[in-house]
């Protein structure tokens, strides 16, 4: 019975974990210092832009239509299994089009997904009043409707893969830190984990999954090629109106220029994000005036947010490859049996069910090369 320790919990590490205990003859823990949903998790909308990206092939498109897809059954198998409620929004992505913008990536778009089976509507600027009122701005002159993209509570899912994982065994420790690992074949051109470690503590594994979004970095220092993650700061704000903005039995995610207007329920709606590098001294820290750009730009779009009440302000760290493409998804360089499933960026909600898949198909293909 293969050891699987997964490093993370997260929702990819949750997601990892529950797909994972799908297989009987896996024996599957998780190792946290905090408990699940939090850091990275914590710092995400849910916004899941898959059909409406303008990715169209290779790895980028493959891991965001296999995600959509998964979504589809595995919120509703979620649910069944554990009696947990998962928010999630099904009334499609509104993206925006301004003014000067060059509309025939959208027309060559919605042309690609026609052949890839998704839809997408390009709507005009009267559609766009019709079906969206809330939107009121001089430059939006058109949109791109995508049904069948998806917004979700994070933190409600990766809540509800812990409980489905520990109802499928596998062991989760929310006090426990990771900070290193044993090898047999040292100086050789690939090594073998057989250890982690945790303080004082030792457990023996047969492969190790890391999911540990910032905390990659230190886990991956000794390896030949470490991983290294930037954090990438990003804040929103939860606001509050009397009634929902526009037809209130049609409330999709509304984006433009890179800012999302996230209806919740009963008038509440997020409102972010922002996009905040470190500074030259390594220096990450919230800036006001910055949010304050997001929020009354979001209110040039949909102007009846200038009447909402602010709830809450919420900021976290995205955890950002530094000298390569988002996610890492493989084996950690030199190592036959760990294998990296970090640096998601922006989209570790959105493609958490697609690198799940990819982590099983490896341990199960390294299993089959073994026999």
């Amino acid at each position: 019975m293969p050891h699987i320790a997964v490093i993370g919990c997260g929702v990819v590490g949750a997601m990892i974990a529950y797909e994972l205990s799908q297989i009987s003859d896996f024996r599957v823990m998780v190792f946290d210092r905090q408990p699940p949903a939090q850091a990275s998790t914590g710092a995400a909308l849910g916004v899941l832009m898959g059909i409406v990206s303008q990715k169209t092939k290779g790895k980028a498109w493959a891991l965001r239509q296999a995600s959509i897809r998964r979504y589809e059954t595995l919120i509703p198998d979620l649910e069944a299994a554990t009696g947990h409620s998962i928010p999630w929004n099904r009334q499609g992505i509104v993206m925006l089009c301004f003014e000067g913008e060059d509309l025939s990536r959208w027309e060559k778009l919605q042309e690609i997904r026609r052949t890839q089976g998704w839809q997408l509507e390009r709507w005009d600027h009267d559609r766009l009043q019709s079906r969206c009122p809330q939107v009121s701005h001089p430059r939006a002159t058109s949109a791109v409707y995508s049904p069948q993209d998806l917004q979700v509570d994070p933190t409600a899912l990766t809540l509800a893969l812990v409980a489905a994982a520990k109802q499928n065994g596998v062991m989760f420790r929310f006090d426990a830190e990771v900070t290193g690992w044993q090898c047999s074949s040292e100086g050789t051109t690939e090594q073998t984990c057989e250890q982690i470690h945790m303080g004082t503590e030792t457990i023996a594994i047969d492969w190790v999954v890391v999911a540990a979004g910032l905390g990659s970095t230190a886990l991956t220092q000794t390896a030949k090629q470490p991983i290294d993650i930037c954090p990438v700061l990003g804040q929103a704000v939860r606001v509050q109106l009397d009634a929902p903005m526009g037809d209130p039995a049609f409330q999709p995610v509304i984006t433009g220029e890179d800012i999302h207007i996230v209806p919740l329920n009963n008038g509440d709606y997020w409102v972010g994000a922002t996009v905040e590098f470190p500074t030259e001294k390594g220096e990450i820290l919230p800036d006001a005036d910055r949010l304050q750009q997001v929020w009354q730009s979001a209110v040039a779009l949909c102007p009846d947010l200038a009447q909402a009440t602010v709830l809450k302000t919420w900021s976290g760290l995205r955890p950002r490859p530094s000298d390569r493409p988002a996610p890492i998804i493989e084996l950690l360089t030199g190592y036959t049996n760990i294998l990296m499933a970090t640096g998601h960026y922006r989209n570790g909600v959105l493609l958490a069910p697609a690198t799940a898949q990819k982590i099983r198909e490896a341990i199960e293909g390294g299993l089959k090369d073994e026999r």
